[in-house]
């Protein structure tokens, strides 16, 4: 059922899409990544970033839920390591096998975020990074969208595949509270950028 549903999303998704504020986020995910390391492409969708992972000399592992997402990275990406992470199951990866973890934009997507977290924290090896951005969410945000019912009705749009929603404080208390060290945490252009470190 699930998959199904994130399939559907994708099926409305044009094939030319970009990732919002990919340049952002993309100068943040490869200043924090050395080449020869191997990165977890956490909802990699389409393979922008795994291509960008592999320009720099890493080895990305493209993990989805949705398969399509899947299909489109591997027209991009040909002969990517590309896995499905199915419902109810554990991550397609190792114990501790990764260097790093990327999970740009998913954590909002996430219904439960505790064991989420748990299997990034499996998977990286000791000392290994998280690297996480998420739309920010705090005061002044929430102040803006009160002030606009029209904009508060888009944003909070109950169809929508966002369900979690970060201020700097929460998303630093809940990666703490799941044994992450945060390294750094900013907002920049609506968007919350932080490195945590795998305690």
């Amino acid at each position: 059922m699930a998959g199904a549903l994130h399939d559907a999303i994708w099926d409305i998704v044009p094939p030319d899409a970009q990732p919002e504020r990919f340049a952002l986020r993309r100068r943040f995910l490869l200043a924090h990544v050395q080449a020869g390391e191997t990165v977890l492409d956490l909802g990699c969708g389409a393979g922008e970033f795994s291509a960008a992972l592999l320009e720099l000399g890493a080895t990305p592992v493209g993990v989805d839920v949705a398969a399509e997402a899947l299909r489109r990275a591997a027209a991009r990406v040909p002969g990517a390591d590309l896995r499905l992470w199915r419902q109810g199951e554990p991550l397609p990866l190792g114990d501790s096998s990764v260097d790093a973890v990327w999970a740009g934009d998913v954590i909002e997507h996430v219904a439960d975020v505790a064991p989420w977290l748990s299997e990034l924290r499996r998977v990286l090896r000791p000392r290994g990074t998280l690297l996480l951005t998420t739309p920010h969410h705090g005061p002044l945000i929430l102040l803006g969208l009160a002030l606009s019912p029209r904009r508060f009705a888009e944003h909070f749009e109950p169809r929508s595949d966002h369900v979690r929603f970060f201020s700097p404080r929460t998303l630093r208390t809940l990666l703490h509270d799941l044994a992450f060290e945060v390294a750094q945490l900013r907002v920049r252009r609506a968007t919350i950028l932080t490195r945590a470190v795998r305690a």
